[in-house]
């Protein structure tokens, strides 16, 4: 039973410990890096002054480390709409950039002041972002291709699902570039790039792509979730923190396949080179008028264009709500390698995966996310049954125990040796396994995790609502007691702000805790008791989707519990007559 206890203890510490670092040492340390100015080498303005080698991939050296910025045009730029039933923006003829993208379905906040999420903005704002596509050159070759300024003609005003826009440029000198775009009902564009070459020669030109972000966004404060730039290369998933790309300048990767991208945790971008070419990628920053900008771009192989010939590439810009089926139906459709590491699941992806698939099941019988968690819960109960109703059994068993184990000790108190030998002794005869208890927490623990996780990173659990007050199951309890439960609103200290179903938590955590046989040891019984306290503190700052998981979980094995123990007393009782 000590040994027991000691486990549990030690599990109980770890997590406390993890709280009081995420608290004390990760937050203040996000905050500080938001403050921190980072001075970096100056960097080149125009990516599309990339030079290309003839036949070679460029070296960050060759490349020049450059973030596409481009002198400011104050002349505004005739646009192109985009319309479509999920997204609504423009495309800007100057430049040719997609940098104006707002997400219809989805909002900042709940409430009548919510305004729609606004994913891309153009250069010229303080958080620009956008993407850009394009040809380079190498810069001996002289031959001008399209640039920030260059001023793009379209055969259509409207981008839609069923309208697709071509664009065009030509360089006086022979060469037109064209730029088809497609667009489905949801968030993915197709961007087929061509260019006619109708000079007597054959020239050079290097497809490119990048994502540009001017300033660092806010980010969750949460070490269990990637922020920043990501891809797919050779295979393998690369990310990268804000913080390392502002302390190293620059990653750079090699690959044949694979995509790259800017990951928010609900949002992304995501260029899609074509899969058959190989390409170099880099990870870039800088720091521009005081604030850190950051690029992500893709430089592909050397096409040669023949003389009166012309070559096309296809690349695929992703850009709006990092949905779960959607990611998945892209990455099967577009054969896109691991497309769904876009949605952070973790190193339990074994488990955070099925475990949505199997909310969003229930979700889709019941309607309602919250009813689907504790039908999730009941599921996780009934495949831990065996294993739950064998540790049930011995911890029943164990407090019957309790008046022979204190007359043992009673006996035996001085002599730790006599008194060990003798519990033992005792736990065989009886046939009990003090360490029974242990199994069914330490195998919870990974599907507690991963419904933690799940919860926090899947959007389809943003702003999802259960019952009563409760209108976003991936949020706090916002129903706290230091409020008088929305009596009296006020500025209370984060550590104060208990909601309701922490609280209910608590009660149903100490419930179960006088269910079990208490420690012998009456300083480890006075910790054990106060931890439903401490995992009430804990857990307020939790999703209450997981808070209500837990209470729900405790209340079926408070049941489960309680009944066994009835059964193990009756038997008892029988074999002492």
């Amino acid at each position: 039973m000590s040994d027991q206890k000691n486990m549990i203890l030690a599990i109980l510490l770890s997590v406390l410990v993890l709280y009081v670092y995420q608290v004390m040492y990760v937050d203040p340390q996000i905050e500080a890096e938001k403050q921190t100015l980072f001075e970096s080498q100056p960097l080149e303005e125009s990516a599309s002054s990339i030079p290309t080698p003839s036949g070679d991939i460029p070296t960050p050296q060759d490349t020049g480390n450059q973030i596409a910025e481009g002198v400011i045009d104050q002349t505004p730029s005739p646009r192109i709409n985009i319309e479509t039933p999920r997204l609504k923006g423009s495309i800007a003829l100057r430049g040719g950039r997609i940098d104006d993208l707002i997400l219809i379905d989805y909002y900042d906040e709940l409430g009548d002041n919510a305004q729609n999420i606004v994913l891309l903005k153009p250069s010229q704002k303080k958080d620009g972002y956008y993407a850009e596509f394009g040809w380079a050159a190498a810069p001996s070759s002289g031959v001008k291709t399209p640039n920030e300024q260059s001023l793009w003609t379209a055969d259509h005003n409207v981008l839609s699902p069923n309208n697709p826009v071509t664009l065009q440029w030509a360089n006086s000198e022979g060469l037109l570039f064209i730029r088809r775009i497609e667009i489905d009902e949801n968030f993915l564009m197709l961007i087929t790039e061509e260019v006619e070459n109708t000079t007597s020669g054959a020239i050079s030109l290097a497809p490119y792509g990048l994502l540009s972000r001017k300033t660092t966004p806010e980010i969750s404060g949460f070490v269990i979730l990637h922020e920043g730039p990501l891809g797919v290369f050779q295979e393998g998933l690369e990310e990268v923190s804000y913080s390392d790309l502002r302390d190293d300048g620059m990653f750079e990767y090699n690959s044949t396949g694979g995509w790259l991208g800017i990951t928010d945790k609900y949002w992304m971008t995501a260029l899609v080179p074509d899969q058959t070419d190989p390409f170099t990628s880099r990870f870039l920053t800088r720091k521009r008028n005081g604030e850190d900008s950051y690029q992500i771009d893709y430089l592909a192989e050397t096409k040669m264009i023949p003389a009166n010939g012309s070559v096309s590439i296809n690349v695929k810009l992703f850009a709006g709500a990092k949905e779960v089926k959607l990611i998945d139906a892209y990455e099967e459709e577009f054969g896109i390698s691991l497309f769904d590491r876009t949605i952070d699941w973790g190193w339990l992806y074994f488990l955070t995966k099925p475990m949505f698939y199997t909310l969003n099941f229930f979700f889709g019988l019941l309607g309602n996310f919250g009813l689907a968690i504790l039908a999730l819960t009941v599921v996780v109960k009934a495949l831990f049954y065996p294993l739950a109703n064998k540790s049930y059994v011995s911890m029943s068993k164990m407090k019957l125990l309790q008046p022979k184990m204190q007359a043992l000790k009673e006996k035996y108190g001085d002599d730790k040796v006599k008194m060990q030998q003798e519990t033992m002794a005792m736990y065989k005869k009886e046939k009990v396994n003090p360490a029974a208890g242990c199994l069914p927490i330490l195998v919870q623990l990974p599907v507690f995790f991963a419904l933690y996780k799940t919860l926090f990173v899947s959007i389809e659990m943003r702003h999802q609502p259960f019952f009563g007050w409760v209108n976003d199951l991936s949020a706090p309890d916002s129903l706290t007691f230091i409020t008088g439960f929305g009596a009296f609103p006020w500025d209370a200290p984060s550590f104060l702000l208990i909601g309701v179903w922490p609280i209910l938590m608590g009660v149903t955590m100490f419930l179960q805790q006088k269910l079990n046989p208490q420690s012998p040891d009456p300083i480890q019984a006075k910790i054990f008791m106060f931890m439903p306290i401490l995992f009430t503190f804990i857990l307020a700052s939790f999703p209450v989707g997981l808070v209500i998981y837990w209470t729900w979980n405790n209340l079926l094995s408070i049941l489960q519990q309680w009944m066994i123990m009835r059964k193990v007393s009756a038997t008892a009782s029988n074999d002492n007559k």
